[in-house]
């Protein structure tokens, strides 16, 4: 961590903005704190990325609280999505000038560089490859993916820095955990996939309630969590010894249709709660 920090910020004299990836779903929770200290003075633009699998009412309501409490630009992405990542060159080159305008510097370098950055597997390498439209940065649905840094020319005009994901050392809070834990941010290994499911169910049950019981068949009257789970074991064959649920596995297929979006657009971390951890863990 120590060694990632040294290197950003030895990288920020050779960068002209900061677009900092964050998936749509959990824009805050996937935000490194590190990054927005190291990165501080520089022009920077979010980008809200899978945002086809959040909740777009949500998104919009995110945009809006970057801009009106962060004073960031912030702009929604799919990285595997052409038309929607070809719009990003433009916005940061508008970030940038208005920049440059308001501090009266000049520019003097042949290429605009920006630097790409974020947690891990919330779409970095996905996305550059987009950009350069070619593969240039490795891909996978593991985090850490990305060990080292790697420069991306677009054209004659602009080039790309990729880092390697990082995270903090620690959670501010248990909330953030199970945040990264149900979007994949961080190893299923490191959470109890029953926790992970919980919480999942929990934020389903209270704002996304009936596409979670159109998708498993069930019974809308079923509220009860350990119930609900116990029920999709069932219905997808989720079984045991004797014909007994496998709570892990009913657990692990919850999960993994969450994250593709089989449950539908979800947004699971609200901008008006953002404040409290109470409201924020739903406790």
């Amino acid at each position: 961590m120590h060694k990632a920090r040294r290197r950003l910020t030895e990288t920020l004299s050779r960068i002209d903005l900061v677009a900092e990836l964050v998936d749509a779903r959990v824009p805050l929770a996937s935000r490194n704190p590190m990054l927005a200290e190291v990165t501080d003075g520089k022009p920077r633009l979010i980008l809200l990325n899978k945002s086809d699998l959040a909740d777009p009412e949500r998104t919009e309501e995110w945009i809006r609280y970057f801009k009106d409490t962060l004073g960031l630009r912030a702009i929604a992405i799919d990285a595997m999505e052409p038309k929607s990542v070809r719009k990003i060159p433009g916005v940061a080159k508008e970030i940038f000038d208005n920049y440059m305008r308001e501090t009266g510097k000049t520019f003097q370098r042949q290429r605009f560089r920006m630097l790409i950055a974020g947690i891990p597997n919330v779409g970095k390498s996905s996305l550059i490859n987009r950009l350069a439209n070619k593969k240039v940065a490795r891909t996978g649905d593991r985090p850490e993916v990305a060990t080292t840094e790697q420069w991306v020319k677009l054209g004659k005009s602009m080039e790309l820095l990729d880092t390697p994901g990082i995270l903090w050392p620690k959670f501010e809070g248990d909330h953030v955990g199970h945040y990264l834990a149900a979007t994949g941010a961080i190893r299923d290994t490191i959470l109890d996939l029953w926790d992970i499911a919980q919480f999942v169910l929990q934020h389903l049950k209270e704002r996304y309630p009936q596409p979670l019981y159109d998708r498993f068949k069930l019974d809308d009257s079923l509220q009860d969590s350990a119930e609900i789970i116990e029920a999709i074991g069932k219905k997808r064959g989720c079984l045991g010894a004797g014909g007994v649920v496998d709570y892990d596995k009913a657990s692990s297929l919850l999960i993994r249709e969450f994250r593709a979006g089989k449950l539908g657009r979800v947004t699971l971390e609200l901008p008006e709660a953002e404040t409290s951890a109470e409201e924020l863990s739903g406790e």
